[in-house]
């Protein structure tokens, strides 16, 4: 199978339509099975691969990170100029140490932790630096003068925001216009059929201010493959059960009002002929603003499903009919 390539928003960096997410390894799925994960999607012509460094998703404090020592073990494993290959994005906000600095977006510790991400990926720069949540406390500038720093030493190629509201976006993308600092090319958001209040401001901001968008989520949290049913409990180990994120993850979809809609657009899939979780991605890919779907994994096999959404063409008339059958989730505007 052939991916297809876009730009990330108007910058001159080619992405796959498609990027791995890797927040599963190194807790729900150990480093072997990472490795498969990682070399089955990378074989199939995905060449962005997307982390953070409090990653794994689940984890408590004392294992961040771990997630993306697997990833520079992998490189490494590739040999001599595996790095050139891919694309590679990471993260920082969340607390990753005991100490107050050990978190947020102040330039203490965003120039700590580009340092710390990149001895840990085994690489002299990451290719996109994002901050992983809007932090508050800290200024604005403060945060978007380390970045540009960052940037400037040759730390990363580009910087993004993932999390923010879209007043809060505006408002960075004006401040770093203003003191001339490194611009912000892209926004990660959550965003499935589940999930589509990005679709009333911010995806409009990032259309106008031409900033790509990475999408995570795209099957709300394995909700969209069908597997789950309301009067079973998910089993442990799956992303509704995992460590400090499973009741994070029970809030956001595990509800009688999903799994009504699940079961409609089950139907819909059926009646294509298509995996509900080829049919969910393959929605947020038809959005022109959509750069590429974070797509997530703890076995490779439930790739297969994922993957094939970059060749299958979804149907004006069907995508009008899941449309429809998911309004209602458009409603407010909030990263939650």
């Amino acid at each position: 199978m052939s991916i297809s390539t876009t730009r990330l928003g108007r910058t001159g960096l080619t992405v796959s339509r498609l990027a791995l997410g890797t927040m599963t390894f190194g807790l729900q799925t150990d480093e072997a099975v990472s490795f498969r994960i990682l070399d089955k999607a990378t074989e199939a012509g995905i060449n962005f691969l997307d982390t953070a460094d409090v990653y794994p998703l689940g984890g408590t404090v004392d294992i961040t990170g771990r997630t993306e020592e697997i990833i520079g073990r992998w490189l490494q494993s590739k040999g001599a100029g595996a790095r050139r290959r891919f694309v590679i994005a990471t993260k920082a906000v969340g607390k990753v140490g005991p100490n107050p600095w050990d978190q947020g977006a102040s330039r203490k510790h965003l120039l700590d932790a580009i340092d710390d991400s990149l001895a840990r990926l085994q690489t002299d720069h990451v290719d996109l630096y994002q901050l992983h949540s809007d932090d508050r406390t800290t200024p604005l500038d403060e945060s978007l003068e380390a970045l540009d720093t960052i940037v400037r030493s040759g730390r990363a190629r580009y910087v993004g925001v993932s999390n923010f509201l879209a007043y809060r976006l505006a408002r960075a993308i004006g401040v770093s216009e203003l003191h001339k600092l490194t611009r912000i090319v892209c926004v990660q958001p959550r965003y499935s059929l589940l999930f589509r209040e990005i679709e009333r401001e911010l995806l409009p901001l990032a259309d106008e201010e031409g900033l790509g968008v990475i999408p995570y989520n795209p099957l709300a949290g394995g909700l969209l493959t069908g597997k789950y049913k309301p009067e079973v409990q998910p089993e442990d180990n799956t992303r509704f059960k995992l460590g400090t994120a499973g009741s994070m993850y029970q809030d956001r979809y595990w509800n009688e009002r999903s799994f009504a809609t699940v079961a409609q657009l089950h139907a819909l899939a059926q009646e294509a002929g298509v995996p509900l979780a080829t049919l969910a991605v393959a929605w947020v890919m038809a959005n022109p603003l959509v750069t590429a779907p974070l797509l997530g994994a703890s076995r490779p096999e439930q790739l297969d499903a994922t993957i094939a959404a970059a060749a299958y063409t979804l149907d004006p008339a069907l995508k009008r009919r899941l449309d429809e059958l998911t309004a209602e989730y458009r409603k407010g505007d909030a990263p939650r």
